[in-house]
């Protein structure tokens, strides 16, 4: 499982011509069963994104192919989790 961090950049102010892509790959990213949560960053620091059953090389390309991340409006942090413990309604991330 992996919490991927986008914060915004001294670019943040270009962010509006690239939302529809950025929401795009979003979209993508749910579709594929990557994604299981999208949130903001607050206060509005960027975004967060929480992903699983994908591996920490196929999650950095995916991520590359934000927009976002290819015109440097945000920049990443990729942390991986290794879950141990859950509740029950989240014992899918203990597989």
């Amino acid at each position: 499982m992996f919490i991927v961090l986008l914060r915004f950049s001294e670019n943040k102010n270009q962010a509006s011509a690239f939302m529809e892509g950025h929401n795009q790959w979003i979209r993508r990213g749910f579709e594929d069963g990557v994604f299981l949560m999208v949130g903001s960053l607050q206060p509005g620091l960027g975004g967060s994104i929480i992903a699983h059953g994908v591996s920490l090389e196929a999650l950095e390309n995916r991520v590359n192919e934000d927009p976002f991340v290819a015109k440097n409006i945000v920049t990443t942090e990729i942390l991986e989790i290794e879950p141990k413990k859950a509740d029950e309604r989240l014992s899918f991330l203990l597989n």
